[in-house]
């Protein structure tokens, strides 16, 4: 009695290591698949884009799914759970092969767990009804990912402007004075900051009128933004010919992933002054700038929610400046 319960547990042993090892080795196999596949798009040709955020998630729920259903009975919440199992490890290998840091891993989350999911129904649906297409579409799925990154490196970006502005107890003459250059900032207390995103500290001015250059210092160096319009108390408006990374990676590596060079740009920005009946003034700064990372529609969020944060941060600090008794 004892030896065939014996053989019967050591059977049902059996049986799970052979399930457990075939999920790590879906896991495994599609996790570097989409890993070669990430690098290929970031420095071979050059593209954070839909192929990467949005295809490559799809494709990380549906081959693990694939991979590890194919032939066997896989329940929709097992496709769903090793759908993200391979997305937790493919996210940890690149952190730990120093490709991406915490932060950006952190913005692209919500896209990346969505798309993942998607992947994993599309996988479950088709080896469940069509178990006999799932190879075929596997391999659509592969080649998707190259070709659109190629298709979407040739579209040009669209230029983006955000405005932030605050009314100040002052008259625009003195606020003006605190416009074109202003002292030292207080160290941030926004959490954002905290995280590696670039924040201005200081701007100095070189000359006045058309012609002068500003410079707004930044922790991870200067923007150089030439005047094209100088309107004393009433507009600033100035090119920006050089910029900083936009962030430092929080990483345990010295992390200089492309997208903090030539990906998020910065073209133009101003000040503009009115002068209230009450004798106080409405500041506006406006920034424009274009990036190079796709969704747009995703990525613009999150690229306007920190430039109003910078916008508050230097508002605030014209302000505090400007009604100085």
């Amino acid at each position: 009695m004892r030896t065939g319960e014996n053989r019967k547990y050591t059977m049902e042993y059996l049986d799970k290591l052979s399930e457990s090892k075939r999920r790590w080795l879906s896991i495994i196999i599609t996790g570097i698949i989409s890993g070669l596949l990430t690098v290929w798009g970031i420095y071979g040709i050059g593209e954070y884009g839909m192929a990467l955020f949005i295809l490559t998630p799809i494709f990380i729920g549906f081959g693990s799914t694939v991979f590890y259903g194919y032939k066997r009975k896989i329940s929709r919440s097992e496709a769903i759970q090793i759908g993200y199992q391979c997305l937790g490890i493919f996210t940890l290998g690149l952190i730990a092969c120093a490709i991406e840091g915490l932060i950006c891993i952190v913005m692209a989350a919500p896209i990346g767990i969505l798309f993942t999911w998607i992947g994993s129904l599309l996988g479950f649906t088709l080896i469940k009804k069509t178990p006999t297409s799932t190879p075929s579409a596997l391999l659509i799925l592969l080649a998707l990912i190259p070709l659109t990154s190629f298709v979407e490196k040739e579209i040009k970006p669209d230029l983006t402007s955000v405005t932030t502005s605050i009314i100040i107890n002052a008259d625009p003459i003195t606020v003006w004075k605190n416009v074109i250059e202003f002292p030292q900032l207080d160290e941030p207390t926004e959490f954002i900051f905290k995280t590696g995103i670039a924040y201005p500290i200081n701007a100095k001015i070189d000359g006045s009128g058309i012609g002068s250059v500003r410079h707004c210092n930044f922790t991870t160096g200067s923007f150089v933004e030439p005047v094209t319009v100088w309107d004393e108390g009433k507009l600033l408006r100035f090119d920006v010919d050089e910029q900083p990374a936009p962030m430092k990676e929080l990483s345990f590596w010295n992390i200089d992933a492309p997208h903090l060079h030539d990906y998020f740009v910065s073209k133009k920005g101003q000040f503009k002054l009115t002068k209230l009946q009450n004798g106080k003034t409405l500041l506006e700064g406006t920034t424009w700038y274009y990036h190079n990372i796709k969704p747009a529609i995703y990525w613009r969020q999150w690229s306007n929610l920190i430039i109003h944060k910078i916008h508050n941060r230097v508002l605030e600090h014209i302000k505090k400046n400007s009604e100085k008794k």
